[in-house]
């Protein structure tokens, strides 16, 4: 088995990034998902509620991302400092910085006031299980999702296959067996080591065609026929990091199977 594909999300609920290499630190790979969009009220947007989010384009450049769409484009950077605000993401509060530039973009294309921000360094945002941190990632800083699963789930679709970007994982393994990552209780990937917190569980973001942002029923209809437990629907699993470092596209992965419950 080997590490197929690394993508980050600069922003979170905008097009990813493909990378050859990534920088592995505790809070999600640098690059992923340190900007978010809010409301007036401070609650993050997502692609449940502007399917159009997966249009807007992010390239990494000169140190910064430029994110474009149709109205235009503005380019903010990696790292950045401004008048902090608190927002709200599931349920937790946070502090972050809002970029007044990319603000006014973003609300002009949408139609509507949102505010671009970027997580402030100086919070802290703890994983929902595995005692880990995370910045704007729905709860977890790493998603990993295997070819062998993909090509399952497409073998059972009565429609044309989809592509891996439905699920918006930031690794990517080939080989193996379908939907073996379930019982794994860790792995390694080069030389990092990965806790496999739990599966993950999908809405209805996987439904949105990331090329034309119109919505339809799969893959959760086809999903729901075999993939459904306690109430919820399960690709991927989601993972919390070991340790610091960087992974290569072709890094060897070696898994650790779950402890088997007494």
């Amino acid at each position: 088995m080997r590490l197929s594909a690394i993508t980050v999300y600069p922003v979170k609920a905008l097009r990813g990034v493909r990378l050859d290499e990534g920088e592995v630190r505790r809070r999600g790979f640098r690059h992923d998902r340190r900007w978010m969009l809010v409301d007036a009220t401070g609650r993050f947007v997502s692609q449940r509620e502007e399917p159009r989010l997966c249009l807007v384009d992010v390239a990494l450049e000169g140190g910064g991302y430029t994110l474009r769409t149709e109205a235009g484009c503005v380019w903010i950077p990696e790292r950045y400092e401004g008048p902090r605000v608190p927002v709200r993401i599931w349920g937790g509060a946070v502090e972050a910085c809002v970029h007044d530039e990319g603000t006014r973009l973003l609300s002009s294309w949408l139609g509507r006031p949102v505010r671009l921000v970027r997580f402030w360094e100086g919070a802290t945002r703890r994983t929902d299980q595995g005692n880990g941190e995370v910045a704007f990632a729905d709860g977890y800083p790493y998603l990993l999702a295997s070819e062998a699963s993909l090509a399952d789930l497409n073998g059972r679709l009565e429609g044309p296959p989809l592509s891996m970007d439905r699920f918006r994982p930031n690794l990517v393994v080939e080989g193996g067996r379908p939907y073996q990552e379930d019982r794994w209780g860790g792995l390694r990937i080069g030389g990092i080591g990965f806790r496999c917190v739990k599966p993950c569980e999908r809405c209805v973001v996987t439904t949105i065609d990331p090329e034309t942002a119109s919505k339809g029923r799969e893959p959760l209809r086809t999903l729901a026929s075999y993939r459904r437990w306690n109430g919820k629907v399960w690709f991927g699993v989601n993972l919390c990091p070991d340790a610091e470092g960087v992974l290569r596209v072709g890094d060897p992965l070696s898994p650790r199977q779950r402890a088997a419950q007494p």
